[in-house]
């Protein structure tokens, strides 16, 4: 018997190859990423962890960089395990929304040039998308009572999320808690037991880490706020950040660039005009797809809606990567209005016509993803690139662990080159110039010094300028 791929596992299997070909190789560490590893690299000093950081991400990647010191192997395997959670956290809306359906909404999500670069990135953002995917489908099938499985399941993708960003998961979890205590289908113990449960499961890490060294949860959140830049209401300034900052850089901060030609934004333009109608369909009672309910539907719109809101109203700068949350569960609502839309014409060539137009118009989108995938993914590279340079010009200058770094971009430099990092003003504040220049009496250490940002701690102003080839930072050594 002819047997044939799975759509859904067919997206995954092209989500990965696309990641392999074009996100993985000759792919340095960014700066974020310098950060979760050195936290459980076991060759390498722990940089500082700020408060809006969670340890997920960390602790996913660990047994990798427990065995292996490569970049690629950690690439590789980051992109293989993204590739399966695209497959696992879909997979749990297929009795919602029906083998092609699910599919469709995977593919829309895995051909935006930002989810194939996030891939085999040690960052958390992905991995909450898709966490939110699998806890708003568990939830949804949890209305009119549910097994132990699928309660299990919702409270697990709610701890992964928590693990990975516990604030982040906090968001998430308000629709659902607010449709536990609404709707009569899941006003129901257990429901709610499996939402709050993964919270604590996963959160306690975090909220244990801010009493250790922050003060307790209140300070946590304070200090967050403060690296942050403030949040508070920033109603225009989020969301025109977010607009500039569709197709790059990786960080809009401060976000003065911009916006994106038409063409390549238009997606973003209609994304609203198209979960709306699918919203509107589903409250006219005619959003059902197989086995859907209108749930399916407006339940992931409204955890979008809530993973969105911090990231669009209380920042006043942006990064493509903060929306991934909101275009993973958007995606559901679209898959299922586009996949209705030839099903509404008659059958004939109407109906052909209108699949041919939707399957060009599918097409012309993933060609734009995939030349802005080209753009980021190289200047990802040469922005990692510099990093490397920079840290092996550090050794050639005879800086060898136990050794510290200072000084702009000082965190992946100094991980690169196997050194502890300090700063003493910026978000990652940890030490002070009298702590700095005690340290460099008793150990090798080097200040990066850049040009445009034209700052020399008075204890290195004696110090030998040496240029470090390939960038444009000159390091200051004893």
């Amino acid at each position: 018997m002819r047997r044939t791929i799975p759509p859904l596992a067919a997206v995954a299997a092209a989500y990965a190859v696309l990641q392999l070909c074009y996100a993985v190789a000759h792919m340095d560490l960014g700066w974020d990423e310098s950060v979760y590893l050195s936290q459980v690299d076991p060759g390498s000093p722990a940089a500082y962890f700020s408060a809006p950081r969670s340890r997920g991400i960390s602790f996913l990647a660990a047994p990798v960089v427990a065995l292996t010191p490569s970049t690629t192997a950690l690439r590789v395997t980051m992109a293989l395990l993204s590739s399966a959670a695209l497959y696992g956290a879909f997979a749990v809306w297929r009795p919602l929304l029906g083998r092609g359906r699910t599919a469709l909404a995977a593919a829309l999500f895995a051909g935006l040039w930002i989810t194939v670069l996030s891939g085999p990135e040690v960052m958390p953002n992905l991995w909450i998308a898709l966490a939110a995917v699998a806890a708003t489908g568990f939830f949804v099938r949890a209305r009119d009572g549910a097994g132990g499985r699928t309660l299990a399941g919702l409270a697990a993708a709610l701890a992964a999320a928590a693990l990975l960003r516990a604030p982040d998961a906090v968001w998430l979890a308000l629709p659902l808690l607010v449709t536990c205590a609404t709707v009569r289908a899941w006003r129901r113990p257990r429901v709610a037991a499996a939402v709050l449960g993964g919270l604590a499961a996963g959160g306690a890490q975090w909220a244990v880490e801010a009493y250790v060294r922050f003060g307790g949860i209140a300070q946590r959140l304070a200090d967050s706020s403060d690296t942050e830049g403030g949040m508070g209401a920033h109603l225009g300034s989020g969301l025109t950040a977010a607009r500039r900052s569709l197709n790059g850089p990786q960080l809009c901060r401060p976000c003065r660039i911009a916006a994106p030609s038409v063409t390549h934004s238009l997606w973003w333009l209609l994304l609203p005009v198209l979960v709306a109608a699918a919203c509107t369909l589903a409250l006219r009672g005619h959003a059902r797809a197989g086995r859907g309910t209108r749930a399916a539907v407006l339940l992931p719109v409204a955890c979008a809606l809530s993973l969105a809101a911090p990231y669009l109203l209380l920042l006043d700068y942006s990064a493509p990567r903060f929306l991934l949350p909101a275009y993973a569960l958007l995606a559901l609502p679209v898959a299922d209005l586009v996949a209705r839309a030839p099903a509404a014409c008659r059958a004939g060539p109407r109906r052909w016509a209108v699949a041919a137009v939707l399957c060009a118009v599918l097409a012309a989108h993933l060609s734009v993803q995939l030349k802005e995938l080209r753009v980021n993914t190289a200047d990802a590279r040469d922005t990692a690139v510099r990093y490397r340079r920079a840290a092996e010009g550090l050794r050639r200058l005879g800086l060898s662990a136990p050794c510290t770094v200072t000084g702009p971009r000082a965190q992946p430099v100094a991980y690169a080159a196997g050194c502890a990092s300090a700063q003493t003003m910026g978000n990652n504040r940890s030490t002070t110039d009298a702590a700095l220049a005690r340290t460099a009496r008793r150990m090798p250490m080097a200040v990066l010094y850049d040009p445009a940002d034209p700052y020399l701690p008075p204890y290195a102003r004696t110090w030998r300028p040496h240029e470090l080839p390939g960038t444009d930072w000159i390091a200051y050594v004893p």
